[in-house]
């Protein structure tokens, strides 16, 4: 079940979306030292942000069990390999259990989801998911993982796991962990020595004595 490679693919290839910051002078407005920008209690969080963060993370939506599954399913989509750790070492679980807080649209299809994988693995093994080994939890998802082969009873499992995968990639990508799995770097300085000699002899071209006296040279290390 290893679709890393898959998904970085996807995750590479999308475009971050820009912030729009509305500047404009209002003598009517009045700016409060809890409205500014630079007043964090966090890690880019505005006050409102942090207070609206703890008021979510205080609530509670999934109970132990369905926390479980969540933490074994999400191992599966995203597993621990030689290159990083796996979707719950970047905490993943903690991620769903805000996410379906913050969107309720998403507390009804996953609590649906995780019950209806329980009673499918109760009527093949005997047994609800978490308890299953692990050979029975893998030939249980590649029955709902890959809609085309998917049978049509299937269903109602292929759109649970379809959100629960889409839920543990934005987690596991937008973590430390997977942040540093992608290989993105963001925006760091750029030490340039100048065109190549061999791509200057290619065009019959190469700088002159002035131009490399007051160039600047990087060392490559």
């Amino acid at each position: 079940m290893d679709r890393r490679k898959s998904i970085k693919a996807l995750l590479i290839g999308a475009a971050a979306s820009g912030v729009f910051i509305e500047a404009c002078k209002n003598s009517d407005k009045k700016v409060t030292e809890q409205t500014t920008l630079s007043k964090f209690t966090g890690p880019e969080r505005m006050v409102e942000e942090n207070e609206h963060y703890k008021k979510v993370s205080a609530e509670k939506f999934f109970n132990e069990q369905e926390l479980a599954t969540i933490t074994v399913l999400a191992d599966i989509i995203i597993p621990k390999d030689a290159v990083s750790g796996s979707a719950s070492d970047a905490k993943v679980t903690d991620f769903i259990a805000f996410i379906v807080l913050e969107q309720t649209s998403h507390q009804v299809p996953m609590r649906g989801g995780l019950r209806w994988l329980d009673m499918q693995c109760l009527k093949r093994f005997e047994k609800t998911f978490t308890n299953c080994t692990e050979k029975q939890r893998i030939e249980m998802v590649d029955e709902i993982a890959y809609p085309k082969k998917a049978k049509p009873e299937m269903k109602q499992g292929v759109a649970f796991f379809n959100l629960m995968r889409n839920l543990t990639t934005t987690g596991f990508y937008t973590s430390e962990i997977g942040v540093k799995d992608v290989g993105y770097v963001g925006n760091v300085p750029n030490q340039w020595n100048g065109v190549p000699d061999d791509v200057l002899k290619q065009y019959g071209l190469s700088y002159s004595e002035k131009e490399l006296k007051e160039c600047i040279s990087y060392d490559k290390a």
